[in-house]
């Protein structure tokens, strides 16, 4: 190989592109973006029959508004899981308690 020539490169949406480009991927992407998006369905409306804001979870948590911001953005995106401590911490914030289940 050439060292002046680079290999090619690949962007992430390019990448993303040819990876859900295989029915079987796609499926399973689409699969776990559901759980995800229902995670964060349940956070968000947890918060609003709470009453709260960002700033005010995040002051019960003992944190900033922006990791609560964050850790909402996170479940929206994808890009990081939340530890269950933390969605531990922020059911508290919110008087409840967080329960993990699996289901058949």
């Amino acid at each position: 190989m050439n060292p002046e020539r680079k290999p090619p490169t690949m962007t992430h949406a390019e990448l993303k592109a040819k990876a859900l480009a295989d029915p079987e991927v796609r499926a399973e992407y689409e699969r776990l973006n559901r759980e995800e998006f229902a995670i964060l369905d349940e956070i968000l409306a947890a918060r609003r029959e709470a009453g709260l804001t960002q700033a005010q979870v995040a002051e019960r948590m003992g944190t900033k508004a922006p990791a609560v911001a964050r850790l909402e953005s996170s479940l929206a995106s994808g890009k990081h899981s939340p530890s269950i401590d933390t969605l531990r911490k922020y059911a508290a914030a919110l008087g409840k308690r967080l329960e993990v289940r699996f289901v058949s």
